[in-house]
């Protein structure tokens, strides 16, 4: 069995003993270490050999840490770099951040805090590498370059999609809402036989019922009172391509039995019409409710059900990929500069921190609005952590010293379902005030919108939409 790769380090520092306390220490954690006395020397390693990690001081003779920064980016963007400074030097650090390092060490060490941030960068090195080489595997570039992760679930998800891309049966992609299930979707046509053709995306549950028929299926001119003209609908705009069913949870009943005969037989009928026309068109589906209580609640049919989910794809939801949220908040930083026309290319360890402490019931559509409101509030070029919205740096906890009397136990006895019920309530209400909308509660309290709405309606409590 082989040894694992080890990580190779590279410290540069004026000082032997700097050097040779991290050189044992980092070899003590299983490292392949080599050293420096200054930048130089630095640079000819670095032209000799390729390294994970460099851990340079900023104050040398010959070639300053700085200087050596500004090479080591020229050479490389992507290389990691740990600035290495006296203590009550933290300007010149921050300085060093600006221009492209990961971190920074302060001169005395904490062993604890050194190990943290290394661990930290090569963390973040893994992740890069391991996309970089997944987006080269999985085919065709553009089809994957929206997909961000390295964590085990989502390489699982890169498999599954190059696995079954090439085939045509349908696909149920599964996952709460804001974990990317459209970009899934994509991956899937873009990687398919059917890539040349149309990708035709539908949200199931933004059309009101009475025009879905029409705009699944399209209409003759004179079908209905609006009919001006013939109009196509999305099976035949998405001919010979993918047909994306979004939420197709909320397709009404009455739909269902039309949907499932055109699956059956492989035909469809604009509506006011008697020609039947050709469904090639290959589904892919999309749901952030459970499915299977829906049809055991009598909402949606068995049959359709299994027909939709010949494949399932289940995406996990962000705090189950925790690990990959430095790789998302790199992107979407690196998105918002760009177009924000902002210079911000610092995200500071505390700021890392804050952001991975945080459940993301919104999951990563929510990571990217969180991150392009603080790119929008940054006037300097670090993510600062004072821009990360309150509720996130103190998010919603359940505490009992924070709830009413109606908590207090009686030696007499208590009503249970009253007692439920007050706690219930207070947690709406209070969800609802910090949230400020229904949508944002929902998020706050880890509830569906369906599921709130319910909630809301049998305690009798008004909220915005």
């Amino acid at each position: 069995m082989s040894s694992p790769v080890k990580p190779k380090i590279l410290v540069v520092d004026d000082e032997s003993s700097i050097r040779e306390f991290l050189q044992i220490m980092l070899k003590r954690e299983k490292m392949d270490v080599s050293v420096a006395e200054n930048g130089k020397v630095a640079l000819q390693k670095l032209s000799e050999s390729d390294f994970d990690l460099v851990i340079s001081d900023i104050q040398m003779p010959e070639m300053g840490g700085l200087e050596l920064l500004s090479e080591i980016k020229k050479k490389d963007p992507a290389s990691l770099v740990l600035m290495v400074t006296a203590f009550g030097s933290t300007e010149i650090a921050v300085e060093a951040m600006k221009n492209g390092a990961y971190d920074f060490l302060t001169k005395p060490f904490k062993i604890d805090d050194v190990k943290m941030r290394i661990a930290n960068a090569l963390e973040k090195r893994t992740l890069v590498q391991d996309n970089v080489r997944l987006k080269k595997e999985l085919g065709e570039r553009h089809s994957f370059s929206s997909i961000i992760g390295g964590s085990k679930p989502m390489l699982g998800v890169f498999e599954m999609i190059r696995r079954v891309a090439p085939s045509d049966s349908n696909i149920l992609v599964s996952g709460e809402s804001g974990t990317g299930k459209e970009l899934v979707a994509k991956a899937v046509h873009y990687n398919s036989n059917r890539k040349d053709n149309s990708f035709v995306s539908v949200n199931c549950g933004a059309i009101p019922e009475e025009l879905i028929e029409s705009e699944l299926f399209g209409h003759v001119k004179g079908a209905f009172t609006s009919a001006i003209r013939d109009r196509k609908g999305y099976f035949e705009a998405a001919s010979g391509g993918t047909l994306f069913l979004d939420e197709i949870g909320e397709l009404p009943i009455s739909m269902q039995a039309t949907l499932l005969r055109t699956l059956s037989d492989g035909t469809f009928t604009p509506v006011g019409s008697t020609e039947e026309l050709s469904a090639d068109v290959r589904i892919v589906a999309a749901t952030n409710r459970n499915l299977d209580d829906e049809v055991a609640d009598g909402n949606f049919r068995e049959d359709l059900y299994f027909r939709l989910n010949v494949i399932n794809i289940a995406l996990p939801s962000l705090k189950d990929r925790n690990e990959d949220i430095p790789m998302l908040v790199d992107a979407f930083v690196e998105k918002f500069s760009k177009s924000f026309g902002k210079g911000v290319k610092t995200v500071p360890s505390e700021t890392m921190k804050i952001l991975k402490s945080y459940k993301w019931p919104g999951n990563v559509r929510e990571l990217e609005n969180v991150v392009e409101r603080m790119m929008a509030l940054s006037e300097s070029k670090i993510l600062d952590s004072a821009a990360i919205p309150e509720h996130i740096r103190e998010p919603l906890k359940p505490r009992f010293d924070d709830l009413s009397e109606s908590m207090k136990w009686d030696a007499s006895g208590v009503e249970l379902d009253e007692i439920l019920q007050k706690v219930e309530k207070e947690y709406l209400l209070k969800a609802l005030s910090d949230g400020g909308t229904r949508k944002s509660a929902a998020k706050l309290l880890g509830l569906s919108m369906r599921s709130l709405r319910y909630r809301l309606e049998k305690l009798g409590i008004a909220a915005n939409d």
